[in-house]
């Protein structure tokens, strides 16, 4: 299933392609994010693909998730968390800091991640208690981890389309640090590979903006925890908003000093 779901991911990637090498037109959602042929062409390209790979398994797509009633969902206990184009913002700009999200999601946490970037061609996945890889065009797959302790000064990444006060503030308390400004879901496998040491969130995200690399930077050593202390979970709510996140190569870092 794996394999499979790597090349599927491959697929989307091409489709996205497509359309990322000619004109498009751009319209806004009811939330006022950004929508693309591309994204719904990856969007059908995964929940077909999906449906024929494990047709006992429901799949959430941000594309689709107003046709499936909260009641609904919530009575799963294993399904596919799938974001088609995380990072549409990016992708219009045509900067390249765009993704393709698969998850599979059990008892509400991410257990199997796949993120495809299409403009690079490069794959990272990972599975709980399986580890991480990273895999580039031309060579092999190769294993990753986090860089566990963390060196000083930490390097931090912040989101290259949405920062706020808060995240500005938490960075300040953290002392000397080096930021990383990135796109997407891309943060995640940074720090999955060791390139990143914090990923601070406090604007809002989409449980299938984080769950893939939840998955991944989770199998690869490090951590995806709430304020609380706990690993973020998805489908506890009525709603698919994520809360306040922070995102740790080195789970040991003292991340409550921060708050």
């Amino acid at each position: 299933m794996r394999d499979a779901v790597i090349a599927l991911a491959a697929d989307a990637a091409q489709d996205i392609l497509a359309v990322y090498g000619s004109p498009f037109d751009v319209v806004r959602k009811a939330d006022a994010s950004p929508l693309t042929e591309a994204d719904l062409a990856s969007h059908r390209c995964i929940v077909e693909g999906l449906a024929r790979l494990t047709p006992d398994v429901p799949v959430l797509s941000e594309e689709s998730s107003d046709t499936v009633p909260a009641g609904t969902r919530r009575g799963w206990t294993r399904y596919w968390l799938v974001d088609p184009l995380d990072g549409t913002r990016e992708f219009v700009k045509r900067n390249g800091e765009f993704t393709v999200n698969i998850a599979l999601v059990e008892d509400g946490l991410p257990r199997f991640g796949v993120i495809r970037q299409p403009t690079t061609a490069v794959t990272w996945w990972g599975q709980h208690g399986e580890g991480a890889w990273r895999l580039d065009p031309g060579a092999d797959a190769h294993r990753i981890r986090v860089e566990s302790p963390a060196a000083r000064p930490l390097r931090v990444a912040i989101s290259r389309s949405h920062v706020d006060a808060a995240t500005r503030a938490l960075v300040q308390r953290i002392g000397a640090v080096d930021t990383v400004n990135c796109g997407s879901s891309l943060k995640f496998c940074l720090l999955a590979e060791g390139a990143l040491d914090v990923y601070p969130r406090f604007g809002p995200t989409s449980e299938w903006d984080t769950a893939a690399g939840q998955a991944i930077l989770e199998a690869a050593g490090g951590a995806v925890l709430d304020f609380n202390g706990q690993p973020l979970r998805c489908n506890q709510h009525e709603g698919l908003l994520n809360g306040a996140f922070i995102a740790l190569g080195d789970p040991t870092l003292p991340w409550k000093e921060w708050q």
